[in-house]
């Protein structure tokens, strides 16, 4: 079967079939031990991450809609691609995320309400990716494919200190960057992947192609697939299902592997696919098919690996347990960001320098002698 543009797609990493029955694509050969290796409570797991952050984000998209956000991204859909390839990082590993990856942060250690207070316009990074809590989170980053720049430039550091390839993999470190099909075609992109050829670093790029760039289609992105791009510059390069989650564990842990023993960069091409809009802005009806987003839910990821635990012997009570999580976890989402308060006028001054400047202490002086003038008129 080819493509509208006649190439030949490669078949991706597949374990799970869509309806849920374990059936490993050929590509997934390689990765069967580690998949056997996996353990109920792993595969468990995964499945709660899903369920839980699903149930976020449709609060969080609830939210914006009833404006207490200014905007937000929906992660719908892909769950898989996020849990499966965070589940396969260390702890000690450089986690670069887009403005997507809600799952992603949390599974890392951020608290999802810095994602809220982020898109609530009440701060100008979300969290502290400095803090050892935030599992070496870094931010999250609007400008398309600025991120894997960022990324790359970390690689490098590891590559110049020494902290990657020294045979202890308890100690060595890798980054993952994420981005999208949209942003494969930016400038950005390209120039990191010349840099973590060039420099061999510790390094994957993830790329989630969830089928559309806004209302463009990956289509009309590119004439071939997405992840030879990454081939292009050398890096060991492939393909997997991006809703299935133990494919995409089983991948992105081998690629980290490699990579943070010393064998440079890898890039990743999780098929996917963003059941929701854009963004909250966004009127995904005005450019898609139904027939497209229906064939898409049949091969949901949630879905499939219920599926695959209850084949396994998951009980009921677990299915239950999990539900109840996700919906705390929503109650909380909601009731703290209706309980969150602006920020005073003033915290524009506090990050504008790292050290004192005359020229801010003046502005605050003057804008607490302008706000007292409309005091002193009132009285």
């Amino acid at each position: 079967m080819t493509s509208d543009h006649g190439f030949q797609p490669e078949e991706p990493v597949r374990v799970l079939a869509a309806d849920g029955s374990f059936s490993p694509t050929p590509a997934a050969e390689r990765y069967l031990p580690l998949v056997e290796a996996l353990t109920d409570a792993e595969l468990e797991g995964f499945y709660r991450d899903m369920v839980v952050i699903r149930a976020f984000d449709r609060q969080a998209t609830n939210l914006q809609r009833q404006g207490q956000l200014a905007l937000w991204p929906p992660s719908y859909g892909q769950e898989a691609a996020q849990v499966g390839s965070a589940r396969a990082t260390r702890p000690q590993d450089h986690v670069f995320p887009s403005y997507r990856e809600h799952v992603v942060t949390r599974i890392r250690g951020v608290d999802p309400m810095d994602i809220i207070r982020l898109m609530r316009g009440l701060t100008h990074g979300g969290w502290d990716p400095f803090d050892p809590r935030n599992g070496n989170t870094h931010i999250y980053t609007l400008v398309l494919g600025a991120q894997t720049l960022h990324a790359t430039g970390v690689g490098m550091g590891l590559v110049f200190d020494g902290r990657m390839g020294t045979g202890d993999p308890e100690r060595d470190e890798a980054v993952i960057v994420y981005y999208g099909d949209g942003a494969s075609s930016e400038g950005d992109v390209h120039e990191a992947m010349v840099f973590a050829a060039s420099y061999q670093t510790p390094q994957v790029f993830f790329l989630q192609n969830n089928q559309w760039a806004i209302s463009v289609p990956v289509t009309t992105q590119s004439r071939t697939p997405l992840h030879r791009r990454g081939a292009g510059y050398g890096m060991p390069s492939i393909a997997v299902d991006g809703n299935d989650v133990i494919a995409s564990y089983a991948v992105t842990k081998v690629a980290l592997d490699e990579a943070r023993a010393g064998g440079g960069p890898r890039a990743i091409e999780a098929l996917t696919y963003r059941m929701g809009a854009h963004t909250t802005s966004d009127d995904p009806t005005k450019y898609r098919a139904s027939d497209e987003e229906q064939s898409w839910a049949k091969r949901d990821p949630i879905a499939r690996l219920r599926t695959y635990l209850e084949s396994r012997g998951a009980s009921e009570a677990f299915f239950a347990d999990v539900e109840a999580e996700a919906s705390a976890v929503a109650d909380d989402t909601r009731v703290r960001t209706n309980a969150l308060d602006g920020i005073p006028a003033t915290k524009m001054f506090d990050h504008v320098y790292s050290e004192p400047h005359p020229h801010i202490d003046e502005q605050r002086r003057w804008l607490a002698e302008y706000e007292a003038s409309f005091e002193e008129g009132a009285t």
